[in-house]
């Protein structure tokens, strides 16, 4: 089979990118997702998205893992996929999309930045060494310091794996104040290591954070990628208006002939 492809990444999160408008690529499974997404043997990605027609929307999103299964919410991968819209034509400036937790909105800024609206989220739960919250994938948030210097794949690995999550798993953030916000390291489930970025665990992060302290209703975070900026209104332990802001862009189209 012969698969068009094109690569996006936005702050280093790196996907590669499928128009299924037509329906080809959906007999796609599991081992041939995970092929595509390796980084020796494949493109090499974090993940992997199909831009496929829905009624009542301008596209949805399916989302894998680089592990090739179905994922959740991805939030880098969202304005990526935006951007693929808008490089397609099927967009101007903005979008009504549906993903795996349901409709978002996004925007593009003059200076081309995208803006996307992220699920609202109602409360956070308090742990002895972090927070855990639900931002469209789960994320389990935990200050340290020095974290350029913290093991982020042996430390998220242990409580990924532990055996309350071990099942289901979830998304391990560390972060630490840095200047007007902060920064962020996380260790993905489905990619199994540290990624340079995470969209929703960035927002995740940016929402423990606010929970605990005055900080104003826009946060910036600091990933090994680039910057993110997290926009929010919140009331009492609720968060509304929530949007993941930064950039998205095109890397390289390509063929591949899957084995």
């Amino acid at each position: 089979m012969i698969i068009e492809f094109r690569k996006y990444q936005g702050t280093g999160n790196d996907f590669v990118v499928l128009d299924n408008r037509n329906g080809i690529y959906s007999s796609l499974n599991q081992d041939n997702i995970a092929y595509l997404c390796h980084r020796r043997y494949g493109i090499g990605a974090d993940g992997l998205m199909m831009l496929q027609q829905k009624e009542g929307y301008d596209f949805e999103m399916k989302y894998f893992n680089a592990d090739g299964a179905e994922g959740s919410m991805c939030g880098n991968g969202g304005r990526c996929i935006v951007q693929f819209a808008i490089d397609l034509k099927i967009i101007e400036d903005k979008t009504y999309f549906l993903a795996s937790d349901g409709p978002h909105h996004a925007v593009i800024t003059d200076s081309g930045m995208i803006e996307l609206q992220m699920k609202d989220v109602d409360g956070i739960e308090k742990r002895a060494s972090g927070s855990i919250l639900n931002t469209g994938s789960p994320h389990y948030i935990q200050p340290v310091t020095n974290l350029a210097e913290w093991n982020v794949e042996t430390e998220g690995k242990a409580i990924r794996y532990n055996d309350e999550f071990k099942a289901k798993g979830i998304n391990v953030n560390f972060i630490e104040p840095y200047n007007d916000g902060i920064k962020i390291r996380t260790y993905e489930r489905g990619v199994e290591a540290e990624t340079l970025s995470c969209g929703t665990g960035a927002t995740a992060a940016a929402l423990s954070v606010a929970a605990d302290t005055a900080l104003p209703q826009i946060i910036h975070v600091h990933t090994m990628g680039g910057l993110l900026q997290i926009k929010f209104v919140k009331t009492g332990t609720q968060f509304s208006n929530i949007w993941l802001c930064g950039p998205a862009k095109h890397v390289f189209n390509g063929i591949i002939h899957l084995p």
